[in-house]
């Protein structure tokens, strides 16, 4: 279909198509699905010994449910935008490039990473079977989709617009007048300071977090009765992207509140509640995650840490890794083992442990804790820590809930929201990647013109819009689930596997425009680099994560 085609008669057509598309996807997801699922049942059961061992086919299959469903999230997209008659020629773009885009690689392979591209055949589908489902709605928006016109057409569109975000969000105007005035504050605030923190290994000052408290940030989705906003998980997804995009670190200090608050709204007692939630809805408790330990990751059950019960305390021995923002903390949800005997997630409770804000000249002022600083490539900031505790105290009181024995279960109550942070995260790396990388080609020249005007420079950062909306819409949707009071397990590890995958290549394509000067540390495209390699590790490494997706998939569980 030429671009210039009458466009109620193309939206129409387009939004046709993709229904049919999405339909033979959902088709072909359950063909496949039924395969590996035979790969990895013993007697009715799936065995996770063979699911280890089918790794290729399983993540591959995880993979594939998650590009089925970000077309249909893009699809959806276009539908409403189209409807609603806020299809811009930018937004119609976007969707037929990516819907073009997403459609080939299911068909014709998938990057799962750099080096390994998951194909039909990797998840047991036949030729024919594959063939089958190519129908002619599939057909045309792969032939008509990413094209070399479209790209160069909206890579014009975007030099053209001068806005951040290319293409409408589809939001309400509640969360367009909350992208607004947190991109301000970025703009503002951050973005002129980012690099120069990140360069020096600085914290994030105290007058910025004051400012965030000031602005509602930690307090977001904490209900009002508790001195929150009671905003829900989509104004944080917003919230989250636009704070990110102008630096990660103060993007991330909010997760850390977001986490701690859904741990005691979602486990704790009334007066923990009552005590903890508005203090951390007001920024005046900066709380920080304790739970990754040496040699366990993502093994949280095997996890060594334990807390011994001494009267009306608890002595806490072991160690932490990888912890965020320790310093500065006033509360750590501290995951540990108070019951020995219990060597799975049984044992595991969580204790909300409080400690004094230390400095950099005295970072843990309180008797039995230290901590030892990992000095890392990105996410500045707030720096990380490898912590050991001898005997420190926390009041029984403090016992999350009230009940030993729960701290695994409310943890993984928090995974989703986590997940669907991350993602968010992810795409504000990946728009900060994509605005430096347009920023840079439109004022570097080379043969007497900018290398904007070369296609293989303009493609990259076609694609980077593209794949930035796709993240967003899936991303947006998880959330939404969320807020619904729906499981979303299954969409948020979507979201965050994708979201954080196109950050890295957004982030990589970024320096490649920039060439050797992408290489500089003084641009920084340098630092968002560094920044987006950490997405595709935490809150579950992308492995653990197809994983995760792939067991949920075989298990065929609601």
């Amino acid at each position: 279909m030429p671009i210039a085609a009458s466009r109620p008669a193309a939206e129409g057509a387009l939004v046709s198509r993709a229904r049919d598309a999405v339909s033979a996807l959902d088709a072909l997801l359950e063909e496949a699905t039924a395969v590996v699922r035979a790969r990895v049942t013993v007697e009715g059961h799936v065995v996770g010994r063979v699911m280890d061992r089918e790794q290729r086919a399983t993540h591959g299959l995880a993979w594939f449910a998650t590009y089925v469903e970000a077309v249909r999230q893009l699809a959806a997209y276009g539908e409403r935008m189209a409807r609603d008659g806020a299809l811009g020629e930018i937004e119609e773009q976007i969707v037929r490039i990516g819907l073009g885009e997403y459609l080939a690689q299911l068909f014709g392979g998938i990057p799962m990473s750099q080096g390994e591209m998951v194909r039909p055949s990797d998840v047991g589908l036949s030729a024919a079977q594959v063939a089958a489902r190519m129908n002619r709605s599939i057909e045309s928006l792969i032939a008509d989709g990413n094209t070399a016109e479209r790209r160069a057409r909206l890579v014009t569109l975007m030099r053209a617009s001068h806005t951040a975000t290319v293409g409408a969000c589809g939001l309400d105007e509640t969360l367009d007048s909350i992208r607004e005035e947190m991109r301000r504050f970025s703009e503002t605030e951050v973005v002129e300071h980012a690099h120069r923190w990140h360069l020096t290994n600085s914290y994030i000052p105290i007058e910025i977090i004051a400012q965030m408290s000031e602005l509602g940030v930690f307090g977001l989705t904490i209900p009002e009765e508790f001195g929150g906003m009671g905003l829900g998980k989509e104004s944080m997804c917003v919230v989250s992207e636009e704070l990110s995009r102008g630096y990660i670190g103060v993007g991330s200090l909010g997760t850390r509140s977001e986490i701690a608050a859904e741990l005691i709204l979602g486990g704790g007692t009334i007066e923990q509640r009552s005590k903890w939630l508005p203090m951390i809805a007001s920024g005046e408790v900066l709380p920080t995650a304790v739970f990754t330990e040496p040699n366990t990751g993502s093994d949280l059950a095997s996890l060594k840490t334990r807390a011994v019960r001494d009267g009306n305390y608890y002595k806490v021995y072991g160690n932490k890794t990888w912890i965020t923002h320790p310093v500065r903390a006033d509360l750590m949800t501290l995951l540990v083992r108070t019951n020995p005997k219990e060597t799975g997630h049984r044992g595991l409770s969580m204790l909300l442990a409080e400690k004094p804000r230390g400095t950099e000249s005295n970072p843990f002022p309180i008797k039995g804790m230290t901590g030892t600083e990992i000095e890392v490539l990105g996410y500045r900031g707030m720096k990380e820590y490898e912590l050991a505790f001898d005997g420190f105290l926390v009041p029984v009181e403090n016992l999350l809930g009230g009940v030993e024995g729960l701290g695994f279960k409310q943890l993984m109550q928090t995974f989703e929201s986590a997940r669907i942070q991350t993602a968010a995260r992810a795409i504000g790396v990946a728009q900060a990647a994509m605005e430096e990388a347009l920023r840079y080609a439109q004022s570097r020249a080379q043969f007497a013109r900018p290398i904007v005007e070369f296609p293989r420079v303009a493609d990259k950062i076609a694609m980077m819009a593209t794949e930035i909306m796709i993240a967003r819409q899936l991303t947006y949707y998880a959330a939404r689930e969320k807020d619904s009071g729906r499981r979303c397990d299954l969409e948020a590890g979507m979201a965050k596997l994708l979201a954080a995958r196109v950050a890295w290549a957004n982030a990589d394509n970024a320096v490649q425009i920039h060439g050797g000067n992408g290489f500089a540390l003084e641009f920084p495209v340098s630092r968002l680099l560094c920044d987006a390699r950490i997405l595709n590790i935490f809150e579950g490494a992308a492995e653990i994560q197809a994983q995760v997706i792939a067991r949920r998939l075989l298990d065929g569980t609601n």
